[in-house]
């Protein structure tokens, strides 16, 4: 008779080897949730800022282009082209947008090559084009439709508009919400149009080698796909088959470690 029931040192043991599972199973998952895990935690650190560029301009861009002088009759010819689109920045005629083959028309000066060229660059190359036309032109060139997208496993995935020509990875995962608990912050990927290629490029957020790399900085119509990990499907299955499956997990590690002590 005493060997159908189960020993309570059997059921102890059971329950032990299960709660080992799940913590163990636990900590595994949470070394990938961190950010920066390599980040000296005892110090202050630092180091150079060696991996910013500018961003320059590309077919497709959109410019504003405001130019001020002594010849106020001028100055209107640039500005009424961005007045006359209103404040919607989306609009396909706002501004200056540069064609296929990097450039723009301007007014007197007609079609002018701009791709490649920073915005500061623009701007001194206008200023010294218009000088023959303009009593001590100054000329501002600012990008207008510098755009991300960000999709996969993030709080708020979204196409976000930039109102400076700076922006990080970082700080478009701050747009989108930042990445779910469920993502897998070592397996991101940035896909890039540049120069007639698109780009597949892997990011790993857990270290902070992720700060000097060129990627870091983000270029307009850059595309941040975060991807999901596989405990993902489980926030989005069905509960009663989770409990299930789980309550059968367990019933099954009991039954092994049973049937191991009863030989």
């Amino acid at each position: 008779m005493s060997n159908t029931f189960i020993k309570p040192k059997f059921l102890l043991l059971s329950f032990a080897c299960l709660a080992t599972l799940l913590i163990q199973s636990s900590c595994n998952s949470y070394k990938k949730i961190p950010y920066f895990e390599d980040v000296n935690m005892a110090k202050v650190t630092s180091e150079d800022i060696s991996n910013y560029t500018d961003l320059t301009i590309q077919p497709h861009t959109q410019l504003a282009i405001s130019v001020s002088s002594k010849n106020p009759e001028a100055d209107a010819v640039f500005s009424n082209n961005i007045q006359n689109a209103g404040a919607n920045t989306s609009n396909s005629n706002y501004g200056y947008t540069v064609n296929q083959k990097g450039e723009v028309k301007l007014p007197l000066l007609g079609f002018v090559k701009v791709s490649g060229l920073t915005s500061q660059q623009l701007s001194e190359q206008l200023e010294h084009k218009l000088a023959p036309f303009l009593s001590a032109p100054s000329v501002t060139v600012t990008v207008m439709n510098f755009k991300v997208a960000v999709i996969g496993d993030v709080l708020r995935p979204n196409v976000y508009t930039s109102p400076s020509e700076r922006l990080t990875i970082t700080e478009a995962l701050g747009l989108a919400g930042d990445m779910n608990i469920t993502a897998i912050r070592d397996r991101v990927i940035l896909v890039r149009e540049i120069n007639a290629k698109r780009e597949y490029i892997p990011v790993d957020l857990t270290s902070k080698t992720l700060f000097q790399s060129p990627y870091f900085y983000l270029k307009a119509n850059d595309l941040i796909y975060v991807t999901p990990g596989k405990s993902k499907l489980s926030t989005v299955s069905d509960k009663g088959y989770q409990n299930a499956s789980l309550i059968i997990s367990a019933l099954s590690v009991i039954a092994i470690t049973i049937s191991l002590f009863r030989r």
